[in-house]
This record gives structure tokens, sequence and C-alpha cells, in this order.
């Protein structure tokens, strides 16, 4: 979280002086379904091949998987909550509202409490996410029960967008990528290996 009047670590884009490579980058990203490059992809154009790999994985953890989107975006608003990644709850916390993800769940989320669920394939999301990013493994009981209840191909694409959204989590940590809009992430006294539990 980049402090009042303090400068943000997030480089500026100047189009006119991209490199070559720097500029297909950018235009990929542009001609894209997110159409702009912001926050964390702006800090990956310095190094555009990293750019170019990320944003493809990204393109498909955000847009091409296996997972319903109100799946996805709860697995992406947990992993944000876990690393207190603004720039990333600012973003996806109105697109999972959208998705279909119930406003309660959000806001437990929110506060790093484990939500109510009705929903067996939210609950294993909401598992795998918590286990990878807060415990940084899968129990055997978690394990076994998403591969039950998601089957074996949307494990794999869940476990990759959580990895995506921890990349994204950390550059938005490391570079202070700041929020532009929406929600903000409610501060919490409760360190990650604590939250939801």
């Amino acid at each position: 979280m980049t402090e009042p009047g303090r400068r943000s670590r997030t480089p500026d884009i100047d189009e006119a002086t991209l490199t070559p490579a720097q500029r297909a980058v950018y235009d990929q990203i542009v001609a894209g379904p997110r159409g702009r490059v912001a926050g964390p992809l702006r800090v990956w154009l310095a190094s555009p091949e990293l750019a170019e790999r990320a944003q493809a994985l990204g393109q498909f953890a955000r847009y091409d998987s296996s997972l319903a989107p109100h799946l996805s975006e709860l697995a992406i608003i947990v992993t944000g909550r876990i690393w207190c990644a603004d720039f990333e709850w600012a973003h996806h916390a109105p697109l999972a509202r959208d998705a279909g993800v119930p406003e309660a769940v959000i806001e437990a989320v929110g506060q790093g409490r484990r939500p109510d669920f009705s929903d067996p394939e939210m609950a294993a999301v909401f598992d795998v996410a918590v286990g990878l990013h807060r415990d940084r493994a899968l129990s055997d009981e978690t394990f076994a029960l998403a591969q039950e209840v998601l089957g074996p191909r949307r494990l794999v694409d869940l476990v990759g967008i959580c990895g995506y959204y921890g990349l994204i989590s950390m550059t938005i940590n490391a570079y202070e990528v700041p929020t532009d809009h929406g929600p903000a992430l409610p501060a919490l006294d409760v360190p990650a290996h604590e939250m939801f539990t």
C-alpha cells in the first residue's frame, strides 16, 4: 500500500519511448479483453519477455479457464486478501460481485473470515485458495474433496489461477501499485497465516 504523499514505485509509461518488444506486448494487451495496460502489467513492461508470457497466462486465468467466473473471482479475491494486495482487491471485489459471488461472501473474505457456503464448489475453491496461499499446501482432505467436487481439469486451472494471482499480488506489493478505483481492502490486524481460521 502506498502511503499518502509517497510516490508510487510503479513506472510511468511513455508510449513514444517503448522499445519494439515493449510495443508488441503493449499492443497485444490493448487489443485483448483487458483493453488497457494497467497496474502490474505496466510494471512487467520493463521485461517484455516476462510481460508477454505473464499477460498470456493472465488472459487464460481470468477469461478462458474451465472455472465459471464466480469461482475464479472467488479465488482471486481470496488471493488478494491474503497477500494484502490493494489493487487486486479494488479491481476484483466488484468483478466477483458482478459474477455472482454473494455480498456476504465478499464481505467475509475482506474481513479475513471464512464465509458460510451453501455451494460446495465455492467452498472447495475457497479451501484450495486458502490452503495454497496461507498454508502453502493442500491437506489430503482438501485435495480429495476438490478433485471430487471440481474435477481434475478445474482443479488444475484453479491452482494456475492462484499461482498467477500470487504473481500479480507480489508485483502489486513490490511496486506499490496504486489503486485507481474500486473498494479499499479492509485493514486487518491479523497476519496472513491467521486469516480464515
